[in-house]
């Protein structure tokens, strides 16, 4: 196969590349309705969709000027829209997470760039806009290398992998959060009596992958009286913002549906800013949220149900 390419061909890309650029340029001024210039936008965005991140994730994820980055992220902080402190693992660097006040303007953000792709579409036909779609699908799967041959799969578990869970999981919230070993702890005794008393028919675990490499996972365990229980949800930094943590959640929640559970119940911490969006965005509510003391740090202990 010739990987030359004609003059015909390289016009056409390049007629792409301006008409996309106008197309762009249209978008952008919808921004002028909002409070935040589009790189601030983006930054909403990959803010809210890592739920825990730094500067320098933040820096390669954007593709933008670490110091442009630092100016937009300092206007942010001087806002009360992002909240800064300590890396466990790197002292050097700074977590950072949206605040609730951060959560609101990244929600009014995002749907005002809804509302502006529904204006620039809204003049073509149902027909040509599922013809847009598409043909913008095919060109991210073709020249976007980070995707490439990297679809998401969700398999059951297998040997060793509910050892790697444990691990995994214990090592990212002592990272990220610096809780101690007595999470691992109890991460190993949730792993292990699951294995020991695992029924397929009420039970399950899945683990998501993406070019083989574990990215994910979650467990449903049976708690009695028609109450599944969603345990051990994780996903791996470098997945985050790719939809893994939704796909593990909707996947519980499809099979306590077809199980004919009454209700899905799970345990987390008002830190886990991340996971706490997902179970809201499923459905879930929050029925009761008591501060303790766990893993080495002053915590507040929520639970979360979800009526089936």
């Amino acid at each position: 196969m010739s990987s030359i390419m004609d003059d015909q061909q390289i016009a056409e890309i390049r007629r792409f590349n301006r008409a996309f650029a106008r197309w762009l340029g249209l978008f952008d001024e919808h921004y002028s309705r909002t409070d935040y210039s589009p790189a601030e936008s983006r930054l909403f965005y990959e803010l809210a969709a890592a739920g825990h991140t730094n500067g320098a994730n933040l820096a390669r994820s954007m593709g933008v000027d670490p110091a442009y980055l630092s100016r937009m992220l300092q206007k942010f902080v001087s806002e009360g829209l992002v909240a800064v402190s300590p890396s466990i693992s790197d002292r050097r660097r700074n977590q950072l997470a949206l605040t609730p006040d951060g959560d609101r303007a990244a929600a009014s953000v995002e749907a005002a760039a809804n509302g502006a792709i529904a204006d620039l579409v809204a003049p073509l036909s149902e027909t040509e806009r599922r013809e847009l779609v598409s043909a913008m699908q095919t060109i991210a799967r073709l020249v976007d290398a980070e995707q490439s041959g990297a679809s998401i799969i969700l398999r059951p578990h297998r040997i060793g992998d509910v050892a790697h869970v444990v691990a995994r999981q214990s090592q990212l919230y002592a990272g990220e959060f610096g809780w101690d070993g007595s999470y691992e702890a109890l991460a190993a005794e949730i792993g292990g009596k699951f294995l020991q008393h695992f029924d397929a028919a009420t039970e399950g675990c899945w683990i998501a992958e993406r070019d083989g490499k574990v990215i994910g996972s979650v467990f449903v365990v049976d708690a009695g009286q028609g109450v599944a229980q969603l345990r051990l949800l994780y996903v791996e930094p470098e997945a985050r913002g790719l939809g893994v943590g939704k796909l593990l959640v909707d996947q519980v929640v499809r099979f306590a549906r077809d199980k004919r559970y009454a209700r899905i119940r799970l345990w987390t911490q008002a830190s886990l800013v991340a996971a706490r969006k997902l179970y809201a965005a499923a459905g879930f509510t929050l029925t009761e949220s008591k501060p303790h003391h766990s893993f080495g740090k002053d915590l507040v202990g929520e639970y979360w149900e979800l009526k089936l």
